[in-house]
């Protein structure tokens, strides 16, 4: 199938629609379930032991084996699966021994879960612009640090590395402990580097939404020893009773949560991340179908990839001149048949950007003797408001998102293109 040529004429009038079927499917992991899983699902009902610590067998868990697997993965020492990536977080937070009195840095664009998890581990968050990568501005970081400052979390959003070289240099230089969310990142890297192995720890989210699911779960991976250990504690208060290998622990206990993840959970989580490179791999090469055949267009600015190779490639964004322009490219590119995301039409869910960050903002702890901006261990004096990161907003007012999917064919690219070129080719005859 030949692709649309730059130069082919175009008639930018003819009101007949590009694309007529439907765009890609919703979920990137669900879309996968297949034979694997369901054997795999089927072993743990046939063994009736869903708890990852009964006894017998406990060597061959599902949960261990999915530790193990992402272990060799990633070339990391220590993994940890737990029942989310919320529960990842706030336990390597805590591990990390951040908690009142401190401020931990975390940027503008990523989910509300976040900031929460920084809040749970009763710290404050600090909150900065992103720039045209829609990951955390460097620069911003080393303006936000104060005496307070405990930990930065750098955010691979969309799939995207974060500027990870400039970041580490950053937080060595100022004693800051990095702890990666790579909730939307699983499979991802920087420099040839995973993702989730930079800092001193790596949270990665299963929920349903993400590239790798088991439904709902989360993981946390480590090279440091005692950070895993105070790990496994806080995720699971009772751990010295089961008589396992993570009962040999030689840091004090302490108490902890709930947050293991069931054999259930990490049997679909084992069978869906043994595809992970094949995903990435179709994915790739979707995304740059797409971008090889616009990535001319003036009236277009591709988001800044901090490094292309290491792109899940699951998201293509791009930027208009500004948000007049935004909403009336989202409006005819959704005419000409593909579905696209603006700030305007809630297509960039909302919960991902800090303005909707309402207990945040309006700076609610848990209750009124738990709120971590009240603590007396807290000297700091951060201030929030709707409008302090305006490059932030900036963006966003001129980005327009178009979800990418492993089944899009090179039909379905050519469609994207023409579509794309199609209305930015109106817009030139329009001015």
């Amino acid at each position: 199938m030949n692709m649309q040529k730059k130069d082919q004429p175009m008639n930018v009038n003819d009101p007949t629609p590009v694309r007529t079927k439907p765009w890609a499917p919703v979920f990137l992991s669900s879309e996968e379930f297949g034979e694997e899983e369901r054997e795999s699902l089927m072993n743990v009902l046939e063994k009736k032991r869903v708890f990852r610590f009964y006894k017998p067998d406990v060597a061959n868990s599902e949960a261990r084996k999915l530790e193990r697997l992402y272990r060799e993965r990633l070339d990391v020492e220590h993994c940890l699966v737990m029942n989310s990536g919320t529960s990842a977080l706030v336990s390597a937070l805590i591990a990390a021994g951040v908690g009142p009195g401190d401020e931990v840095i975390i940027p503008a664009y990523t989910y509300i879960a976040t900031a929460s998890a920084v809040l749970i581990a009763r710290a404050v968050p600090v909150i900065v612009e992103v720039d045209e990568s829609l990951t955390m501005d460097p620069k911003a970081i080393s303006a936000a640090i104060t005496p307070y400052t405990k930990a930065v979390i750098p955010v691979h959003m969309k799939g995207v590395p974060c500027r990870m070289d400039e970041i580490m240099e950053i937080a060595e230089e100022h004693g800051l402990v990095v702890i990666e969310d790579v909730a939307q990142a699983n499979g991802g890297s920087y420099n040839g580097k995973p993702l989730g192995t930079f800092g001193l720890a790596g949270c990665f989210s299963f929920q349903q939404f993400k590239l790798i699911t088991s439904g709902e779960g989360g993981m946390m991976v480590t090279n440091d020893r005692k950070l895993y250990k105070r790990a496994s504690i806080y995720h699971d208060s009772a751990l010295a009773f089961w008589g396992t290998e993570e009962e040999n622990i030689d840091v004090p206990s302490f108490p902890g949560e709930n947050y293991r993840m069931s054999e259930i959970n990490a049997a679909l989580g084992l069978a869906q991340s043994r595809r992970i490179d094949q995903l990435v791999t179709k994915l790739r090469q979707v995304k740059k179908t797409i971008v090889d055949g616009i990535r001319d267009l003036p009236e277009l600015q591709l988001q800044t990839i901090p490094d292309p190779e290491g792109d899940v490639s699951y998201v293509l964004i791009f930027y208009l001149k500004d948000q007049e322009t935004a909403r009336s490219f989202s409006d005819q590119l959704r005419l000409e048949g593909i579905p696209n995301g603006t700030i305007f039409n809630n297509g960039i869910a909302d919960r991902h950007l800090y303005v909707n960050w309402e207990y945040v903002l309006e700076k609610r702890g848990i209750s009124d003797k738990d709120n971590p901006w009240q603590s007396p261990l807290y000297k700091g004096n951060v201030q929030y408001d709707k409008e302090m990161c305006p490059r932030t907003l900036d963006l966003f007012k001129r980005a327009i998102l178009i979800n990418l999917h492993q089944q899009l064919t090179l039909e379905d690219c050519d469609d994207a293109i023409r579509a794309i070129r199609k209305v930015a080719r109106a817009h030139r005859d329009d001015t």
